[in-house]
C-alpha cells in the first residue's frame, strides 16, 4: 500500500487550515503602578467608587452601563472593586472606556 496519496492529503488539508485561519491583533493597555507620594492639602480629588462584576456596574451604589461610566466620569479619581466572577476582559473593557483622559486616574483594588 502506498502512503503518498495520505501525505498529499494530509499536506492539503494542513494548507487549507493554515489559509483558512484568521490572526487577530491584540491591542495593549499601559498599566502604571501607583506611586508612593506626598499629596498637597489643597489638591482634593473626587474619588468614585466602582464595583465591577461579570454582569453588574455599581457607581458609589448606583447601577449603570460602562457608556453611562464613561459618559459620566470626566475627572478624579476611581477606585475599581473586582467580584469574584469579573473576567478580564470585562477589566479590559472598562480600562479601555476610561482610558485617555486628563486628570482621571483609575485604581484598580486588590
Amino acid at each position: 500500500m502506498s502512503m503518498t496519496p495520505l501525505i498529499d492529503v494530509i499536506f492539503l488539508l494542513l494548507l487549507f487550515f493554515m489559509l483558512s485561519s484568521t490572526f487577530s491583533t491584540y491591542g495593549e493597555i499601559e498599566l502604571s503602578q501607583a506611586a508612593s507620594g506626598e499629596s498637597s492639602a489643597g489638591s482634593q480629588t473626587e474619588r468614585l467608587f466602582v464595583q465591577l462584576g461579570a454582569d453588574r456596574l455599581v457607581l458609589n451604589g448606583a447601577p449603570l452601563t460602562l457608556d453611562e461610566l464613561a459618559s459620566d466620569v470626566d475627572t478624579g479619581q476611581i477606585l475599581v472593586s473586582l467580584d469574584a466572577d469579573v473576567t478580564a476582559q470585562r477589566l479590559v473593557d472598562l480600562l479601555v472606556r476610561l482610558r485617555g483622559r486628563e486628570g482621571l486616574s483609575v485604581l484598580v483594588l486588590e
